[in-house]
């Protein structure tokens, strides 16, 4: 059964689907491999510029796998592992999603629509770019099953996102809250009817891939650094080679030809 589907009819914005509707796109292992794969996949991609990621069925993701009565561990290395081994396995596996979905070369849009509870909030917030339907519901629910809401990254993103004091209300109470709330907030760039839902995704992914492969790149790589820098300096020397690199490529002098001739620049591949 393939759980992802990958949608490449616009070579430069593939649309990746979460596609086990039947059970609302949980977090199995099975599901959770696919994303990886996919990730890397598109990541070395050169002809797909913007990902956009979404679920099938009535919601994005409702989070861990709980069909058996708990969460299902099925990850790689866990084979012949005991009780704790196992667990970290798949814990690490889930983890692992977060990190190659954040740390993915192209920028990643969530197209959230229904629920994105627990793991769910957690892939969604590891994406760049965030839209949602008017119908979205997130929470983090970790805590409200026993554990710590501090869970596949989500302590660290969601701060650096909304703010640490309203993240740490949401944590705490693990309540749910919806699409007004989370726009509000700036948790969710914009919020949409669900029939706008992937156009809306696709025109953003459209501005970002219109522009050159090198500053696309280097702005991801660059936000994510700059956002752990201890200091203001640190910032700024990376944004400084950053800046040198990208002259050399000649695409700013062609956006100023380009400006001049009225017409859209030509960029140069990275």
């Amino acid at each position: 059964m393939t759980l992802v589907d990958v949608d490449r009819s616009r070579p430069a914005v593939p649309i990746v689907t979460l596609d086990d509707p039947a059970r609302y796109n949980a977090l199995s292992g099975s599901l959770l491999t696919a994303v990886q794969h996919t990730c890397r996949e598109l990541g070395n991609d050169r002809e797909a510029r913007v990902v956009v990621l979404r679920g099938a069925g009535k919601g994005f993701c409702a989070g861990a796998d709980l069909s058996g009565g708990g969460i299902q561990q099925a990850a790689p290395g866990a084979e012949g592992r005991g009780k704790v081994g196992t667990l970290l396995a798949f814990q690490q596996h889930l983890s692992d999603t977060v990190l190659t979905i954040h740390e993915c070369p192209k920028p990643v849009i969530a197209a959230v629509h229904g629920a994105a509870i627990g793991g769910g909030l957690s892939l969604a917030l590891a994406c760049d770019v965030r839209v949602c339907s008017d119908d979205a519901t997130f929470g983090a629910r970790y805590i409200r099953m026993g554990l710590s809401s501090c869970e596949m990254g989500t302590s660290y993103l969601l701060p650096r996102i909304v703010g640490m004091a309203r993240a740490a209300e949401l944590l705490l109470t693990g309540r749910d809250f919806g699409a007004p709330e989370a726009e509000r907030i700036g948790m969710v760039h914009r919020v949409v009817p669900g029939e706008a839902l992937v156009e809306a995704a696709l025109e953003t992914a459209g501005l970002i891939a219109a522009n050159s492969e090198y500053g696309v790149w280097t702005t991801k790589v660059g936000l994510s650094a700059a956002c752990d820098a201890p200091t203001l300096r640190h910032a700024i020397e990376l944004e400084n080679r950053c800046q040198v690199i990208g002259a050399l490529t000649g695409n700013m002098l062609e956006a100023s030809r380009a400006f001049q001739e009225k017409r859209e620049p030509e960029w140069r591949p990275l």
